[in-house]
């Protein structure tokens, strides 16, 4: 890795505003009481205050910057695996051993581990997987396995970058589909659509699934390593808080991936095919605080094109191009928990855009809520 300049940490800095959250959670196990709010306070509102006070940036960097000037901005998604590992063991140890929290402020706690880890180590996790080098990739693994969601992985490279937009797609939430409709069919559909598309890259190396190539063996190692060291930190309790905050952070992955494409389909052309993935098949979203925060995933159209490009590099689109969201992806996935406030917000929106890019479909009928195709 090259030698930090530390001239260019000022540029960088924003990002690392997430290390904020870390001593939240620690503070709520000590303190208890009120102070357990303070993880959702920080982790959604504070940086939706920094939204109103810094507005929007649509600023595009320089996409030709060497990956050595992005050193400060690649140190945290490197430095976030052990924090967060740190946070969760660490916090498993101690509420396995404390007496002074009753059982409700323990639940509460493990909420705020998992806003914490999917807020933020599901995000970091997503940007280190689509990079090239293998030890970024295996620490994206390791976050995953964090949230006992490794196949997501799989699923989110082979399957969403290619079926985005379509039925086929199951995280590209339906024209009127609830999030919690949509949330159990993703549970339902995710898991096997990964292993499929696995089996289907070994099949084509004319390899069995069960071959050690397959990726899922490192899923499944690396999960059972969290559970068992949750298990040795905490025994029976361990496990079942360390489950907790893991679903909690799968939600709200969820929650997100429900936001960045409610709605939005490619136009289908007959036989199965479907045009190109383009600006408009994504919400975005130029919120500074909550950039800042999900580190640039809103700019999300542009990872769609490049899905490697870095995310200092990611570039922004103006409303003619791509769609945009009156709030930033932490307020809308707050909206989202609320199906009929998000309809409220979010259909006619969906039928402006419907009006904008495909004023020739008036039959919508084929992408109806709840149908998803197991790709082939």
């Amino acid at each position: 890795m090259p030698q930090p300049d530390f001239s260019r940490f000022a540029a960088a800095a924003p990002f690392w505003l997430s290390l904020l959250l870390v001593p939240l959670p620690i503070i709520g196990a000590v303190y208890g009481g009120w102070t357990i709010a303070l993880t959702p306070v920080v982790g959604w509102h504070l940086f939706t205050v920094i939204d109103a006070i810094k507005g929007m940036n649509e600023g595009n960097p320089d996409t030709q910057t060497p990956t050595a000037d992005l050193f400060w901005y690649r140190s945290i998604t490197l430095l976030w695996p052990f924090v967060q590992g740190g946070l969760i063991f660490g916090m498993l140890f101690y509420l396995t051993r404390q007496t002074h929290l009753t059982n409700q402020e323990v639940f509460w706690i493990i909420v705020d581990l998992g806003i914490v880890s999917g807020t933020v180590g599901i995000v970091y996790a997503h940007e280190l997987m689509h990079q090239k080098p293998s030890a970024e990739r295996w620490l994206g693994d390791i976050l995953l396995a964090m949230v006992l969601y490794s196949h997501f992985r799989s699923e989110h490279l082979l399957v969403h970058h290619t079926y985005v937009g379509t039925p086929k797609d199951a995280v590209t939430a339906r024209y009127n589909e609830g999030f919690w409709r949509y949330f159990l069919r993703v549970l339902r559909h995710c898991l096997p659509s990964a292993f499929a598309a696995e089996k289907r890259m070994l099949a084509r190396r004319n390899l069995p699934w069960w071959a050690a190539r397959n990726p899922f063996w490192r899923y499944a190692a690396l999960q059972l390593v969290m559970l068992g060291t949750a298990l040795v930190i905490g025994g029976r309790s361990g496990v079942l808080l360390f489950a907790g905050q893991a679903f909690v952070a799968v939600l709200l992955l969820e929650v997100t991936n429900y936001v960045e494409h409610y709605g939005l389909t490619r136009r289908h052309l007959g036989d199965g095919k479907y045009e190109h993935v383009k600006p408009h098949h994504s919400w975005n979203a130029s919120h500074t605080g909550t950039n800042w925060l999900l580190i640039n995933l809103q700019r999300h159209s542009d990872h769609h094109y490049k899905p490697d490009r870095r995310f200092p590099l990611l570039q922004t689109y103006p409303e003619s191009e791509a769609p945009q969201l009156p709030f930033g992806y932490t307020v809308m996935g707050l909206a989202a928990f609320v199906p009929p406030l998000w309809r409220r917000w979010m259909n006619p929106k969906v039928r402006a855009w419907r009006r904008q890019y495909y004023p020739d479909i008036t039959d919508w009928s084929a992408y109806k809520a709840g149908t998803t195709p197991m790709p082939r």
